[in-house]
């Protein structure tokens, strides 16, 4: 079968291929603003049939809609402005942690100086008693402490730096892990240790999340901190 070219084609026609190169290469708006829309409204006011007029109705619902479609455009702008200030607060509420102590779920245990390391566990029901050991960085339990009867709450854990038998240990991270016993059943629980912050830094996600970075390398999200100390 013979095919025409498009340099056969009558004057005036082109062929869809040339129309559709055409309509990729011409920019689209995508919205028109409040003066294009009043001038396609004063257009159409202009040019309607006067023997099957558009009911005044017809013309309000299309301003109500533009209205809203203002309305829902400038809520939209407010919210990307209040986004964009609540992630600079959230800079701010960071970098002022910086140097003060936050919980960490897990968190290492930084023995230096001789400084004692506080952490706390939290116990809704109580416990009957906790066994904390403390490990060092290669997973050997280097001293155990024993806590009574606990209430229901967070109960405080405090190590000196020292081992079973009293004498201080080499500066370095530790880590510890616990154990409750509560109704004749024991358990892990996690310890929530007060780790020094030494930087604030975004996530790079999209959803203006913020990261602690706190002293022995591990990081917090900073909205899931629930404990600030010195």
């Amino acid at each position: 079968m013979a095919t025409t070219s498009a340099a056969a084609l009558p004057n005036g026609i082109v062929s869809y291929s040339d129309y559709q190169a055409k309509q990729k290469a011409t920019p689209v708006k995508e919205q028109i603003g409040q003066q294009q829309f009043l001038t396609l409204f004063t257009t159409q006011l202009k040019n309607q049939n006067p023997l099957d007029p558009v009911k005044n109705e017809a013309f309000v619902a299309q301003l109500a809609q533009f209205s809203q479609l203002e309305a829902t455009t400038a809520m939209k702008t407010s919210m990307d402005t209040m986004v964009s200030n609540m992630q600079a607060d959230r800079m701010m509420s960071g970098a002022a942690l910086i140097g003060r102590k936050v919980a960490v779920p897990d968190g290492w245990a930084v023995n230096a100086n001789g400084q004692s390391v506080n952490a706390t566990i939290t116990l809704p029901a109580g416990a009957d008693g906790i066994q904390v050991d403390v490990q060092d960085d290669m997973g050997r339990v280097v001293r155990t402490m024993s806590y009574g009867p606990q209430t229901a709450g967070d109960a405080q854990i405090n190590w000196d730096g020292t081992d079973n038998a009293g004498a201080p240990l080499p500066d370095g991270k530790y880590r510890f892990a616990a154990k409750a016993t509560a109704f004749g059943k024991t358990g892990p629980v996690t310890v929530n240790t007060m780790s020094v912050v030494t930087g604030v830094s975004n996530a790079g996600t999209g959803d203006n999340t913020w990261l602690l970075q706190v002293a022995g390398g591990k990081t917090v999200n900073l909205v899931d901190v629930k404990r600030v100390g010195y």
